[in-house]
C-alpha cells in the first residue's frame, strides 16, 4: 500500500506526491469494534434488499466512507476512482495531451492559451482559437469536463481538432500527436519574445521575479534553473512570489526552502501514531548574497506557508503582503483497491523553524497566533474586488499571444493591451472566466480602488511595496560599499 506524504492545498488544487512514512503499528482491536463493523454490514444489506429503490452497492459503502471522513478534519478525503486520475495528474502535474488551456465561452470551446513546447503550440494553436470539431465530432453545447476527455489520451495516440483563429472564418483542420505534457510551476513576470519567461523583473537595479504557483515534482528543479538564469545575469536581488499559491508537495518545498538557507532546521512534522521528523538545511547549493521579499496573501497555505515561514525565521528573506491562509496539517495519500482508489488522511502537522504554529483551527481568532504574518511595515491587505484584478493580470500576462502572421488584419477581436503592452484576443482581455480549464490540468484563479498606470495596466501594489524595499537595501549596500571602495583607492 503506497503512502505519500502531502503538505495538501487548502482552497485550490492537491499537488504532487512526496516522502514516505513507515508503516505504523496498527492499535489493538477491542470486541466492540466486530459489532460496530457488524452494525455497518447489517445496515448496507438492510439498504441493500429491502430499501423502495435499487441502490448500487459501491454508492452506498463509498457513501459510508465519506461519512466516517466527515467527522475529521476538511483536508481528509476519499478519491473515487472517477476522481483519482484527475488527483494524480494533479499530483504530477504531468499527462498525455497536446498541452492547451481550454474554456466554454457563450457555448463554445475556446483555446485561453497553448503551453510553449507542446503539440499544439508547435502546430500553431493560439490564443483565442474556436476549437469547432474534436476527431470528426462537433463541439457545440460540449461540457467543459468532456472536452477535456476528449483531448487527453494516451502517448503516442492522435487527435484532430478543426478550429477556427480569431478575425477568420476559415475553418484549418490539425492532427496533433499526444505527449506528455508537463505543467510549469516556475514562472516569470512576463514572456520574452520567444515565449519563455523573463525573470528579471528590474533591468537597472538587477532585480528578479520568480512566482511558483505549485510545489509539484519538479518545482525545485525549475526553479534553480530560474535562478542560476537570474545569477548569470547578476541579479542584486530577488521577489518570490507565492500568492495564491495553495501548496503541494511537502518534500518540493523543503527543497525550494534549502536553496536559500545554507544551515538550521527548515520544518519539522509531529504526528499521534509517528515520531517527530525533522529537515535541516544543506550548504550545497545555497543561493545567497542577495535580499530576498517573499509575497504572500490569504491564498498562500500549506507548502508555500511552510517556505515563507522558513525563509522569514532564519531572517533570509521579509515576508510582504497579508497573513496567510493557515493550513499546518499534512496528509498521507494511501492507496485503495490496488490503486484504483484512494485516501487522503490528516496525519501530523508541521512546524516551522521558531516553533511558532501556523495551522488554523476550527475556532481559531484573529488574534491567535496561526499562519504567515508579513514583516512589520510590509503588510498590505488586497481588498477583494483589487484581488480579483491582480489575478485577472497575471493570468493575462501567462496567455501566450498569437504571432502577428497568424493573425487577420485588423482583427477586430484583438485591439485590448495586456499589462505587458501586446494585444490580445478580446475574450482574454478581462482574464479567464469562472468554469475555465486547461484541457489537461486544473484552471488558474485598504478600501481604495486599484491604481493604475498612465497605459492603463494593472498596478500590483503588493509588488510595489516589496520592490520599494527590494531598493532601500540595495541602496544601502551601495552607500556600505562606498568608504571600502574610498579606502582602497588611498592605498
Amino acid at each position: 500500500m503506497a503512502r505519500w506524504l502531502l503538505a495538501a492545498a487548502c482552497v485550490l488544487v492537491s499537488l504532487p506526491v512526496g516522502d514516505v512514512f513507515p508503516a505504523e503499528a496498527k492499535p489493538p482491536v477491542k470486541d466492540d469494534y466486530y459489532e460496530l463493523y457488524k452494525l455497518l454490514v447489517d445496515t448496507i444489506d438492510q439498504v441493500e434488499r429491502n430499501y423502495i429503490k435499487d441502490v448500487d452497492r459501491r454508492e452506498l459503502v463509498e457513501a459510508a466512507i465519506r461519512g466516517v471522513l466527515s467527522k475529521l478534519d476538511g483536508y481528509s478525503t476519499y478519491i473515487s476512482p472517477e476522481d483519482i486520475e484527475r488527483f494524480r495528474t494533479s499530483v504530477e502535474s504531468e499527462f498525455g495531451g497536446i498541452g492547451i488551456q481550454i474554456a466554454v465561452e457563450e457555448g463554445q470551446l475556446k483555446v485561453l492559451s497553448p503551453l510553449v513546447g507542446t503539440p499544439a503550440y508547435r502546430a500553431g494553436i493560439i490564443a483565442g482559437d474556436r476549437i469547432v470539431e474534436i476527431d470528426g465530432k462537433s463541439t457545440e453545447g460540449l461540457t467543459l469536463d468532456e472536452a477535456v476527455r476528449r483531448l487527453k489520451g494516451k502517448e503516442g495516440t492522435q487527435v484532430t481538432l478543426t478550429v477556427v483563429h480569431p478575425g477568420r472564418k476559415t475553418k484549418e483542420t490539425i492532427t496533433l500527436t499526444r505527449e506528455r505534457i508537463h505543467v510549469d510551476t516556475v514562472l516569470g513576470d512576463c514572456r520574452k519574445a520567444d515565449d519563455t519567461w523573463d525573470y528579471m523583473l528590474d533591468a537597472q537595479r538587477r532585480i528578479g521575479y520568480v512566482r511558483i504557483t505549485a510545489f509539484s515534482s519538479d518545482t525545485a528543479r525549475e526553479l534553480r534553473k530560474a535562478l542560476d538564469e537570474l545569477r548569470a545575469a547578476n541579479m542584486r536581488a530577488l521577489v518570490l512570489d507565492l500568492r495564491f499559491n495553495s501548496g503541494g508537495l511537502l518534500s518540493e518545498a523543503i527543497e525550494v526552502a534549502d536553496l536559500f538557507i545554507a544551515q538550521g532546521r527548515i520544518v519539522s512534522t509531529k504526528g499521534r501514531n509517528s515520531p517527530e521528523r525533522v529537515w535541516n538545511a544543506r550548504k550545497d547549493g545555497t543561493y545567497e548574497g542577495f535580499p530576498m521579499a517573499v509575497l504572500v496573501n490569504r491564498y498562500s497555505a500549506s507548502a508555500s506557508e511552510i517556505v515563507a515561514a522558513c525563509l522569514q525565521d532564519h531572517k533570509r528573506a521579509v515576508i510582504v503582503g497579508e497573513r496567510t491562509w493557515g493550513k499546518g496539517s499534512v496528509q498521507n495519500v494511501i492507496d485503495l483497491e490496488d490503486g484504483r482508489s484512494a485516501l487522503k488522511l490528516t496525519t501530523a502537522i508541521y512546524c516551522r523553524p521558531s516553533g511558532k504554529n501556523i495551522h488554523r483551527f476550527d475556532d481559531a481568532k484573529e488574534s491567535d497566533q496561526w499562519g504567515v504574518q508579513p514583516d512589520e511595515g510590509l503588510e498590505l491587505k488586497l481588498p477583494d474586488g483589487e484581488l480579483l484584478a491582480l489575478m485577472e493580470d497575471r493570468r493575462r500576462r501567462d496567455i501566450v499571444l498569437p504571432k502577428p502572421e497568424k493573425l487577420a488584419p485588423q482583427n477586430p477581436s484583438l485591439g485590448q493591451p495586456t499589462a505587458t503592452g501586446q494585444s490580445a484576443p478580446a475574450s482574454q482581455a478581462v482574464g479567464a472566466k469562472p468554469g475555465n480549464s486547461p484541457d489537461d490540468t486544473t484552471a488558474q484563479s485598504s478600501e481604495s480602488p486599484p491604481l493604475k498606470s498612465n497605459a492603463g495596466s494593472f498596478v500590483d501594489r503588493q509588488l510595489q511595496l516589496a520592490l520599494k524595499y527590494l531598493s532601500t537595501e540595495l541602496a544601502k549596500a551601495d552607500t556600505n560599499s562606498q568608504p571600502d571602495m574610498q579606502r582602497s583607492k588611498q592605498d
